[in-house]
């Protein structure tokens, strides 16, 4: 199959935060309305400028381009002291009628690109957008209830998968996020218990999981994502110990304890992506 992944500029409309540790920003494009889709967990890549850059350099788009690996070689091949940084976020909303996209920011409190870059934006400032696209849409495995378990950098993506369920549906959300002050509202059309797992207290998803009352009833399906050692360690007790199996655990690690999107993939990392291809 061979689709052209999409690469754009994105604006900036508004810039909040929802709670202390979390600035949402609002987008809006030309090529928004084309990009979109009606669905939940959009994954896409923002692009950042680098330091004395107003604008992110892009490469051009190729038409003939088969899941942007011709687009990644060319953006590969910019000078690294103007190659934008790139960071995956998963699109929180979209209001067709307005032309707008909202993005969660989680503000760590580190010096990454990301922080930076949100602790100054402003309406006006424009970003580089890559995705999202339908090429690496992964619909819920189909089940009579659902787990989603992840932390603060998955809330965006399970706060559109609730949204997404429809009435009479069955749901649990472990959300692992740094105090109550974090706690979002998640609305949802679905039978759905939420519980908020806070550091500052102790908890932790893995713990939080391990001891949660899952339904005894019907099959059972999980989505989990966050940290990608967690992540790891939350798909081996859901399949090893509460006998989910494995095609119904939907897993992704967004992000690496001691490591970043610009370092290179361990071993680890490239094993579990070949297993999670692998199940696709």
């Amino acid at each position: 199959m061979s689709q052209a992944l999409p690469v754009t500029y994105v604006q900036v409309t508004d810039v909040r935060r929802v709670t202390p540790r979390t600035a949402r920003v609002t987008f809006t494009g030309e090529d928004l309305p084309d990009l979109m889709e009606d669905r939940p967990d959009q994954q896409m890549k923002l692009c950042l400028p680098r330091e004395g850059q107003r604008v992110p350099r892009l490469p051009r788009r190729d038409a003939d381009d088969t899941y942007g690996m011709r687009w990644y070689e060319a953006y590969l091949a910019i000078p690294e002291s103007e190659r934008p940084w790139m960071r995956s976020f998963t699109v929180r909303s979209y209001d067709r009628g307005r032309n707008s996209m909202t993005v969660d920011f989680v503000l760590h409190g580190d010096t990454g690109p990301a922080t930076r870059w949100v602790a100054a934006a402003r309406p006006g400032d424009v970003l580089g957008m890559v995705g999202p696209s339908s090429v690496y849409a992964r619909p819920l495995p189909a089940s009579d209830w659902l787990l989603l378990a992840g932390d603060e950098s998955a809330l965006p993506a399970i706060g559109t998968l609730l949204e997404a369920l429809p009435a009479g549906a069955r749901a649990l959300a472990y959300i692992e996020v740094a105090d109550a002050a974090e706690e979002q509202e998640l609305p949802s059309a679905a039978g759905v218990g939420v519980h908020w797992v806070h550091r500052d207290r102790g908890g932790s998803l893995l713990g939080a999981v391990r001891a949660a009352r899952l339904p005894g009833d019907g099959a059972g399906a999980a989505w989990i994502a966050g940290e990608a050692g967690e992540v790891r360690a939350l798909r081996r007790h859901l399949v090893e110990e509460r006998r989910l199996p494995k095609e119904s655990v939907e897993f992704s690690g967004y992000w690496r304890r001691r490591l970043t999107q610009d370092d290179a993939p361990t071993e680890e990392d490239l094993a579990w992506a070949r297993e999670r291809a692998a199940g696709a």
